[in-house]
């Protein structure tokens, strides 16, 4: 009896075996994936780009002469006026040496005026005497003594001239070295940074202060060489700048650059801010978009 019932279970099973269902696999089918170009910009499309804000007038005042700093002015922070005084050299010695060149030069024009006198005087003697020669009144060697006083009386009235006119260059070159121990601002605009301070000695070309304009603002970028046939001058754009994105301005293209840079494919652009700056300064970095080309 037990060897019939053990063939008949092994039958068993096997059968179950065979008849069993394999386990569902887990792993999703692979789509293949075909990589496009990307696509080039549309000019009808916003296009948003970054770039410095700047303004034309931007520069370092320097010393145009030795000297020492006898009084500044003004400091950081402080707007100034075209022609403005910033600060002041040490002006005395070439105070007394202009004053001194300018005395120098009226003591010779009244020298000059004396020559010129005698120079007359010489002249209508000469011409007396020539009138008498001719009436057999004088001899001619009193003619030429008086032809000679007034040759040679002309010759000096030549050389005080021009010490005349050498004193006043003498005057005029230190009256302007005069005017360099004056520092101004050269533009409207705002010191930026100072660099000097008063009893400080300096040389010509160091710098003493850093003056920058407040207006007109200018924002310069780049945009893709795509945009060079559709930009015109006279655009609208907005800015924003990038600490305040929710601080919009509007500005006009001014300037567009006429050849593309060939290493980044890319054209320079600049525009120029409108209506009122906000918290707009010179040196940030505004993000720029076009509206519509127009």
């Amino acid at each position: 009896m037990r060897r019939r019932i053990a063939p008949l279970l092994f039958l068993c099973i096997m059968l179950a075996g065979c008849h069993s269902n394999p386990a569902p696999s887990t792993m999703a089918p692979v789509v293949p994936v075909s990589a496009s170009a990307p696509a080039a910009p549309d000019p009808n499309r916003d296009v948003v780009a970054s770039g410095p804000i700047t303004v034309e007038n931007q520069l370092d005042v320097m010393a145009q002469r030795e000297g020492i700093i006898a009084e500044t002015l003004v400091d950081a922070g402080s707007t100034v006026k075209k022609g403005q005084l910033l600060a002041k050299l040490d002006d005395r010695q070439l105070t007394a040496d202009c004053d001194a060149a300018r005395e120098q030069a009226a003591s010779i024009e009244a020298d000059l005026k004396n020559w010129d006198a005698t120079v007359k005087m010489t002249e209508v003697d000469l011409d007396r005497s020539e009138k008498m020669l001719k009436a057999n009144l004088i001899t001619a060697s009193q003619v030429e003594h008086d032809r000679f006083k007034a040759t040679a009386t002309r010759y000096e009235y030549d050389r005080e001239q021009k010490n005349y006119q050498r004193a006043l260059s003498v005057a005029k070159s230190l009256s302007l070295e005069l005017e360099k121990t004056r520092i101004v601002a050269p533009f409207d605009g705002v010191i930026a940074r100072r660099y000097v301070k008063d009893g400080q000695r300096v040389t010509n070309g160091d710098r003493l202060f850093w003056l920058t304009a407040t207006a007109p603002l200018r924002v310069k970028f780049t945009l893709p060489e795509n945009y060079a046939d559709t930009l015109k001058a006279g655009s609208t754009i907005s800015l924003f700048p990038a600490e305040r994105p929710d601080e919009k301005h509007s500005a006009k293209i001014v300037l567009i650059s006429p050849v593309i840079d060939p290493a980044s494919n890319t054209i320079d652009v600049t525009a120029q801010v409108t209506g009122e700056v906000g918290s707009l300064r010179p040196g940030m970095t505004a993000n720029i978009q076009l509206d519509r080309i127009r």
